[in-house]
């Protein structure tokens, strides 16, 4: 078995083969089969200097790649911001003017010439309060609102016939509360967002409706809904005022927007550029605003259906 070692071979490191006999490796055997598996078999550990190589480069590697996707996704954020950049310089100074003209404008001195102010006042109250019960949306009536007597007036007009607006599909639900029932338990997975209304008590079924109402989830179909979802009343109703006022400044400032707008084009005055300025950051401002308290609700939604299937489980 010693029979390498007796020989005296000179040179070269004694290792044991494959079968348990020693052998002598000369130093180029040595060397060459360092770190993996040798010719005769034979295995000889890493050394700690390749091992940190490797995951030197593999880091490296790791750190460049996320360098070129950072990279990636500023340049198609820049070319985006170009595009719609380009895309509201050719409304604002060609499909704007042709619109108001052919459009806009045209209503908007019919409305002057045949309302006064009163009748659009009773108008507005009125289109807001009956018309979500007719399936008909009320977001025309809410421009109409702010192009016709701005924030203030225009704000405590569609407040004041939202509860009426809210109130009449919560009723007339209550007649058909099992069939409504039977129709969400066709789609138990959109209905569980809805449902989410009708558990707890009175303050989380009032921050249920008013996440629910700054969702995106259609509004004319949860006034009917709702009542399915065993929610009360009063949570009901106070959760539908809170959750709408998002959308019902978006749309005053929308009606601001396109009064704005069409005096301009109607005057043939070019707005001036800190008006331009202006009026595009502040519609900017309460878009975004909007689209991140509509993300923010739809994520509390989110976590609120998940801590419900927990429980449940």
């Amino acid at each position: 078995m010693m029979h390498g070692m007796e020989n005296g071979e000179a040179g070269g490191v004694p290792v044991l083969d494959s079968k348990g006999d020693y052998v002598r490796l000369k130093d180029g055997e040595l060397e060459e089969g360092y770190g993996g598996v040798t010719d005769r078999g034979l295995e000889v550990g890493p050394t700690s200097s390749s091992s940190s190589s490797s995951s030197s480069s593999s880091s490296s590697s790791s750190s460049s790649s996320c360098c070129r996707w950072s990279i990636w996704w500023w340049a198609k954020l820049i070319l985006l911001m170009g595009f719609l950049a380009v895309l509201a310089a050719v409304f604002l100074k060609w499909v704007g003017p042709f619109f108001m003209d052919k459009e806009i404008i045209p209503v908007i001195n019919w409305e002057a010439e045949t309302f006064s102010r009163p009748v659009l006042a009773l108008f507005v109250f009125g289109s807001v309060a009956l018309f979500p019960t007719l399936f008909l949306p009320s977001s025309p009536s809410m421009w109409v609102a702010g192009m016709t007597f701005g924030y203030g007036y225009g704000f405590l007009l569609i407040i004041g016939a939202v509860p009426i607006g809210v109130s009449f599909p919560y009723f007339i639900g209550s007649l058909f509360h099992y069939k409504i029932q039977g129709l969400l338990e066709r789609y138990p997975k959109r209905a569980s967002i809805i449902k989410l209304a009708g558990e707890g008590n009175s303050f989380n079924q009032f921050r249920a409706v008013a996440l629910i109402r700054i969702s995106p989830f259609p509004y004319i179909i949860y006034n009917y809904c709702a009542v399915a979802t065993d929610v009360k009343y009063v949570p009901y109703l106070f959760g539908s005022l809170v959750g709408m006022v998002p959308e019902i400044f978006l749309s005053l400032y929308t009606g601001i927007f396109i009064k704005t707008l069409a005096d301009a084009s109607h005057d043939r005055y070019a707005l001036s550029a800190p008006q331009i300025i202006l009026n595009l950051v502040g519609f900017c401002a309460t878009v975004a605003t909007t689209a991140v308290v509509t993300v923010y609700a739809k994520r509390r939604l989110k976590e609120m259906q998940n801590e419900e299937e927990l429980l449940l489980q």
